[in-house]
């Protein structure tokens, strides 16, 4: 089965709010679950609550310092059509696809997700600048996760 084909079955997931749909091709079987976004744990204890003892006063602590985070670059981000390992090369001496700061055009590799032993090449789905790489190489990779981003 094709990227392109998975990426539509995920995104029919998504926008029909079903929680799961199998296929099974010949000897191919995909199996895609959603799973809701919002929903918090649930912590259920045994133990007994007990009310705490008043607290002396104490004495307002100052204020600590505001740091300023670094502003995330804008842009396009490439997110993760799929669960798997994420390669920045085709093998392991390799060059790598992309760079920090190379201009891609549509289309172009930027990098391969292994998943389920295949390895899938992740192609830009917009032209422009990588500005960022968000993904370590060799690391996991969540389905949505963001990977790049292209200025």
């Amino acid at each position: 089965m094709d990227l392109r084909k998975l990426k539509k079955l995920i995104d029919l997931v998504e926008e029909s709010g079903i929680a799961e749909l199998e296929i099974t091709e010949g000897e191919e079987k995909v199996r895609i679950t959603r799973t809701a976004q919002n929903t918090q744990p649930i912590y259920m204890s045994n133990m007994p609550s007990y009310a705490p003892a008043p607290a002396a006063p104490v004495a307002p602590a100052a204020a600590p310092p505001v740091v300023a985070e670094a502003a995330a670059p804008e842009g396009h981000i490439v997110k993760s059509p799929m669960v798997g390992t994420f390669y920045r090369s085709s093998s392991p001496g390799a060059k790598s696809f992309v760079e920090v700061g190379q201009t891609v055009s549509a289309g172009e590799t930027l990098c391969i997700i292994e998943a389920m032993k295949l390895l899938n090449e992740i192609e830009a789905d917009q032209g422009g600048i990588i500005k960022a790489i968000l993904v370590e190489n060799g690391q996991p990779v969540e389905y949505g996760e963001p990977m790049f981003i292209i200025g």
